[in-house]
């Protein structure tokens, strides 16, 4: 497949910059809660037929130029043996967070077919009915992130738990992130291998750790991850208020990274040599009325300049209280600009 999407991931021109959208599936839309109705979100994450509705839905209804899969990060965690469940006004919970060696001995790694292969079905679903100039991109959580769902046990403020268990116990600390690539990089080779154009990894709690400490208990292990799924698709990486720690994530081995809003792109880019960059516009931009969207988008395209290798996207996911005509809106807006 040559696509704009595809193009770009290589630093090649590109007709028109191409746009998707971080959780471009999802709650803001109408048709998704048509499709999802009363099915509780971990059922509604690992049903086949409802998850590639729902990533097929997102990319008609927007016009972007690639799909992605719908899914969470989470899920992949049930096979390991944690028990999850999405509780309303609370969102992802663990029942018995991850604290003990013998939470961490207990997890179990077994093959991403075994475990995980709702997603091989997924995909093979989403690729029956996606056009085939659409690429599809699979997806994972980093190593830190599961991580840290999995000790806390839920959403943090101060990560206290996590970070308790990388200051006092770092051998158990990379006992787990040891677990945690194992199974990261099975689940990113089921979906390459059924199918993905590309992947993007999410380390959506990063932003939380010093550069320091990114560099002892993180990049290692990242590092271990990117070696094992690099080379095959190019490989996004994501963190979010980490613009701290955007060089040494580059190190960890991605073919490049996506920028959260708070992060010079521009700048970023040229520092760290990357052939390619996405991002990175406020998603709350989103909210507001089409002048500020418009005044938003050309912002990021100005800084980017018509380099080639951007991909258009926010800097964060689209939150629930989006209005679907501004997200059509910022598509059309991007292409019209962008065309070359």
């Amino acid at each position: 497949m040559d696509c704009d999407f595809l193009k770009a991931c290589r630093g090649e021109a590109t007709d028109r910059t191409p746009v998707w959208l971080n959780r471009q599936a999802g709650r803001y839309m109408p048709e998704y809660h048509a499709l999802k109705g009363d099915t509780p979100s971990l059922d509604f994450f690992t049903t086949p037929e409802l998850a590639a509705r729902a990533t097929l839905d997102a990319q008609r209804i927007l016009g972007v130029d690639a799909a992605i899969v719908f899914a969470d990060l989470l899920p992949m965690l049930v096979p390991m043996g944690l028990e999850l469940d999405y509780k309303a006004g609370e969102g992802p919970v663990f029942a018995r967070p991850v604290r003990r060696a013998a939470d961490v001995e207990g997890l179990a790694v077994p093959p991403a077919e075994e475990g995980t292969g709702y997603i091989a079905e997924t995909i093979a679903r989403v690729l029956d009915g996606l056009p085939c100039d659409v690429p599809l991109i699979g997806f994972a959580g980093a190593p830190f992130t599961l991580a840290s769902y999995a000790i806390e046990g839920r959403g943090s403020r101060n990560y206290r738990h996590v970070k308790r268990m990388m200051y006092g116990a770092p051998h158990l600390w990379r006992a787990l992130m040891d677990k945690l690539v194992d199974a990261v990089a099975g689940y990113v080779a089921l979906q390459i291998d059924s199918g993905a154009n590309a992947v993007q990894l999410f380390d959506s709690w990063v932003g939380c750790l010093s550069l320091a400490d990114y560099r002892r208990y993180v990049l290692p292990s990242t590092q271990r991850l990117m070696a094992r799924i690099c080379g095959r698709v190019p490989v996004i990486y994501f963190g979010t208020a980490n613009g701290h720690l955007v060089d040494a994530m580059y190190e960890a081995g991605p073919d490049f990274l996506a920028l959260d809003w708070r992060t010079p792109l521009a700048a970023t880019w040229d520092r760290l040599g990357m052939p390619a960059v996405q991002g990175n516009m406020d998603p709350m931009a989103l909210c507001a009325d089409r002048a500020t969207v418009a005044e938003h988008a050309r912002r990021v395209l100005d800084e980017a300049d018509g380099r080639p290798g951007h991909i258009f996207n926010l800097g964060h996911g689209i939150v629930p209280e989006t209005p679907v005509d501004n997200v059509r809106f910022l598509v059309d807006f991007v292409h019209e600009a962008s065309a070359r």
